[in-house]
């Protein structure tokens, strides 16, 4: 379907050479939009269960076009985008009423999108997704907002930071931290609550031992959380559906509870990166990426808020082959987990000549890598220099949906050289094929002092106080 449009990207990634950016496509796509004279506006609007509304406008080919057969599938892997972005139950569609059809099918239960419908829909908006044509007039509003937390630092505060190999807190005054901690933990499948309330709880008060007293709480954790509330968290995996919905899914209001009802904020860990991010750089339009366990972000706007949006560019496509890698939870193809996560490393390695023990796991696949690459060894180069040609493709495809100016770029897969050929060779794609962007974004990776305590500092800044706290 793809192999008809011209995409020839100038740099091909060595041990992924098929890769087929999306924005090289999407492009050709534009300019086949720009040429032709019966092309049509349309306007995409996704709506969550609390009415926020936000549009995307582009343009199409007209019907009659001889590669309107690509429509379909370039407004598919645009709502793909969009509902990862900024997610949302209810998705209308001005402008083309036959891809609107088209696509119901596909983001239905039993299509191929059905993970999707049911993510974006029951389970973190809590009503059932929907999609429908809609004429341009009937459209619901615009109507987005912006969060108004973060960079609060007066005051006694605890900062923690919840991973899938980890948990970390801090106690900070004034914007200085004076205590830190990392406890190790193994969340994924614990099937009791009370492992994931009380290992938080017991940060806490780990934490709050260091302070005269606690005025505010604030936290980062992977995951979707709504108004506080977790609502998709693989780090809850192992909790049973009846025991997630009595004990997780309002588990930060129990801490509250616990800590007297202080300021207490939780947002996604990629947001919160984002924030401390910003708030290092002095800086905003900061998009934060990083390459762990899976592909985080987060996002700060030229104004300097963070969003509501979900940012789980994890799901976000980035390449357009037919045969591109699956990804194993969601079941979609050249999704970035695939490429700019642990999964990535262990995907491209083999390709690269490495030989893992069967069943070995990711970590220690990518902790192999690593020494290798330490070690001098090209094969360790190669997996490194071909994730950073396929992210300097997905930048530039994040550029057109995000007003980025700062990329900060971290994670474990970045740790050591990798990390530098990584983002070498990322400039270099925006050199060669995006002189623009190249000039435009600015690629920075965290120093020492905020790889240490940025994201707890951030973390403990989400709250706002509710009185000046007393001496």
């Amino acid at each position: 379907m793809s192999s008809l449009l011209p995409v020839a990207p100038r740099i091909r990634p060595e041990l992924d050479p098929e890769f087929l950016p999306a924005v090289l496509w999407n492009r050709a796509y534009r300019d086949l939009v720009a040429r032709d004279a019966s092309a049509r506006a349309i306007t995409l609007a996704l709506v969550t269960a609390d009415g926020k509304t936000s549009h995307h406008h582009d343009r199409i080919l007209g019907v009659g076009h001889a590669a309107s057969r690509h429509t379909l599938r370039y407004v598919e892997r645009l709502v793909k985008f969009l509902l990862w972005q900024k997610g949302g139950c209810r998705l209308h569609l001005a402008g083309a009423d036959e891809i609107a059809a088209a696509l119901s099918p596909i983001y239905a239960p039993g299509g191929d999108r059905a993970f999707d419908h049911a993510f974006m829909g029951e389970r973190i908006q809590r009503q059932e997704f929907g999609l429908t044509a809609c004429a341009p007039s009937a459209l619901p509003p615009e109507r987005q907002a912006a969060l108004a937390v973060g960079r609060h630092l007066d005051g006694c505060r605890i900062g923690f930071d919840l991973g899938g190999s980890d948990r970390k807190a801090a106690a900070v005054i004034d914007g200085r931290v004076v205590y830190s901690e990392e406890i190790g933990w193994d969340p994924y499948f614990q099937r009791d609550p009370a492992y994931h309330l009380e290992g938080v709880h017991d940060s806490l008060r780990r934490a709050a031992a260091h302070l005269p007293r606690v005025d505010a709480i604030g936290g980062s954790a992977a995951g979707v959380y709504v108004n506080n509330e977790v609502r998709v968290a693989s780090l809850f995996r192992g909790v049973p559906p009846d025991e997630f919905e009595r004990h997780i899914r309002r588990m930060f209001f129990t801490l509250q509870a616990r800590w007297g009802g202080v300021p207490f904020e939780v947002a996604n860990d990629g947001e919160v990166t984002a924030l401390a991010g910003s708030m290092a750089l002095g800086a905003n339009a900061v998009l934060g990426i990083s390459m762990g366990t899976s592909q985080a972000a987060g996002w700060v706007t030229p104004e300097g808020h963070i969003t509501p949006w979900l940012n789980e560019l994890a799901f976000a496509p980035v390449d357009y082959r037919v045969d591109a890698p699956r990804d194993e939870w969601s079941g979609d193809l050249g999704c970035g987990v695939q490429y700019f996560s642990q999964q990535g490393v262990a995907r491209l390695a083999p390709r690269a000549g490495f030989r893992f023990p069967a069943g070995q796991p990711l970590p220690e696949q990518l902790v192999a890598v690593q020494q290798a690459m330490a070690a001098g060894d090209p094969r360790a180069r190669a997996v490194y220099a071909t994730i950073g040609a396929c992210f300097g493709y997905a930048i530039a495809h994040y550029a057109d949906f995000y007003d980025v100016r700062h990329l900060l770029v971290l994670g474990r897969v970045t740790s050591g050289e990798g990390g530098a050929v990584i983002l070498a060779q990322a400039a270099e794609v925006l050199r060669t094929e995006f002189p623009a962007l190249a000039e435009r974004i600015r690629l920075h990776t965290p120093d020492e002092q905020n790889k240490r305590h940025g994201q707890a500092v951030a973390a403990a800044s989400l709250p706002a106080l509710r009185t000046t706290p007393s001496s």
